[in-house]
């Protein structure tokens, strides 16, 4: 990670791998997202607001949405879909190249593999995430007002005007900080794991899994911190 943004700051990566990547991680990961979301959104919905019309608070439904599916929820999904779909990827793509030696290849040819093949996978993951993080969260609300309508009869306006009143905009850059920080950990820890693969195909694979693995527990950690530190911070 210190190697990538010394040579970001520097201005060194090649920049024709970066739209690939870019593609890999942005359209290609969209749809999954989405699903996802939208069914995670509904699904809060109907946990959420049946508890609250116990004690007749279902207007406050959409509030309830606003903090823990657009804070947390839908970060986290968002990240834990790249993570298995892209960071356990490039695991898999570096490690193949290093176990069958093009990663050596490049460096004979005076090619810092850094800068040809992490820093663009890094700045593309850094780039589409936040992007697919704000698709997540709109589309988690429109499947959780639909729900809100179709089962409780719940107006779409009150439901919306209860994310609105709580979910502020601050709280929507803290989600987007929160999902560069993500981003960087899934890009780094799958290039890296990538990076020193050994023992052949098993080799990848078993690469490819601890990454996937390592990824979530960094995302885990790095989310309580950051939620503890940017919400409390907001909360004071």
């Amino acid at each position: 990670m210190g190697q990538v943004l010394l040579r970001l700051l520097k201005g060194r990566f090649h920049r024709r791998n970066l739209m690939e990547h870019l593609a890999t991680v942005g359209p290609g990961s969209l749809r999954a997202v989405l699903l996802i979301n939208f069914f995670a959104g509904m699904i809060f919905t109907v946990q959420t607001a049946r508890e609250l019309s116990r004690y007749g608070a279902t207007e406050s439904v959409g509030g309830a949405f606003g903090l823990a599916f657009c804070r947390e929820l839908a970060p986290v999904l968002t990240a834990g879909i790249v993570a298995g779909q892209v960071g356990a990827a490039f695991a898999a793509e570096l490690g193949t190249m290093r176990v069958t030696e093009q990663i050596d290849a490049l460096q004979m040819m005076r090619t810092d593999p850094v800068d040809y093949l992490v820093t663009p996978r890094v700045v593309a993951t850094v780039a589409m995430l936040p992007l697919l993080t704000v698709f997540a969260i709109a589309v988690g609300i429109f499947g959780g007002t639909s729900v809100a309508f179709l089962a409780y009869g719940q107006s779409p306006s009150i439901f919306l005007e209860s994310v609105r009143h709580l979910l502020e905009l601050r709280d929507l850059l803290a989600v987007v900080l929160k999902s560069m920080v993500f981003a960087l950990i899934i890009a780094t820890v799958g290039c890296s794991f990538g990076l020193t693969t050994t023992g052949g195909a098993r080799g990848v694979g078993a690469s490819a899994t601890a990454a996937a693995v390592a990824i979530w527990i960094g995302i885990f950690i790095a989310d309580f911190l950051m939620s503890v530190v940017l919400f409390g911070l907001v909360a004071m």
